[in-house]
Order: structure tokens, then C-alpha cells, then sequence
């Protein structure tokens, strides 16, 4: 996800960078960067560990028999609903004041997110079983 919004969203969108990943790791952890550069370090951790969980929960989802297409719908269904409600729950995000814009951005940013890590995850789940 991060290199599709680095290299493609946000150079048609002219968004700038989000901290989004930061803000959530300050309000659920005892972290608080003092420094912009402690901040952006603390943004890149976290944004890295979340793609880990959309991973396991891809993972989950392929060992119950849901891979490609449904693996993707079922994981970006049940994880981005989860990170809607769980952002919202946290004071981080106000959908209900969301542009079409933003709704658009944040669906497809985390759709490729999902899609990337099922196509990927599928990939070397396929190179394992054929050895």
C-alpha cells in the first residue's frame, strides 16, 4: 500500500503524506515522539506492522479455504470494516464528515493493500506446495 500511495494515489490526489499510522500508535501505546523524525519512524513502524495483520489475517482467511478473490473480499471486508470502526471508536477518524474524495482514497489505498497481500501471500503459498 505504501509504495501504490507514494507513486500513484497521492500523485493524483495531491494529498499529502498521512500520519494516520502514528496517531493510532500514540493513542493505544505509551509513545510519543518528541521529534518529527521520531514521528515519522513511529508513522513507518506502525504502518508496517498493521500490513502484517491485513498478512495474518489474509493467512487466516487462505487456511480456511479463501483464497484470491474471495481471500481478498473476505479480508478487505472484515479489516477495513474493523479499522473504520476501531479509528472511529478511537476519536481518529469522523467518517460521517468524509468526502466522496476521502471515502474513495481510503478504499481503494486499503483495497490494493488487501489485494496485494492475497496475490502476494497466494503466490508464495503455491512456491511452497510445489516443492
Amino acid at each position: 500500500m505504501s509504495a501504490f500511495q507514494k507513486f500513484v494515489e497521492m500523485p493524483i490526489t495531491k494529498r499529502p503524506p498521512s500520519f494516520a499510522p502514528a496517531d493510532f500508535a500514540e493513542r493505544i501505546l505509551p509513545v510519543h515522539p518528541t521529534t518529527a523524525r521520531g514521528r515519522s519512524r513511529l508513522n513507518w513502524a506502525t504502518h508496517f506492522a498493521l500490513g502484517k495483520l491485513w498478512g495474518a489475517a489474509y493467512g487466516v482467511a487462505a487456511h480456511s479455504g479463501f483464497r484470491g478473490v474471495r481471500g481478498i473480499t473476505v479480508v478487505f471486508a472484515t479489516v477495513y470494516t474493523t479499522d473504520v470502526a476501531l479509528n472511529t471508536a478511537l476519536g481518529l477518524y469522523n467518517p460521517r464528515k468524509w468526502s466522496t474524495k476521502d471515502w474513495a482514497v481510503d478504499l481503494i489505498d486499503k483495497f490494493v493493500q488487501a489485494a496485494a497481500t492475497g496475490v502476494i501471500y497466494d503466490h508464495a503459498l503455491s512456491r511452497s506446495v510445489k516443492r
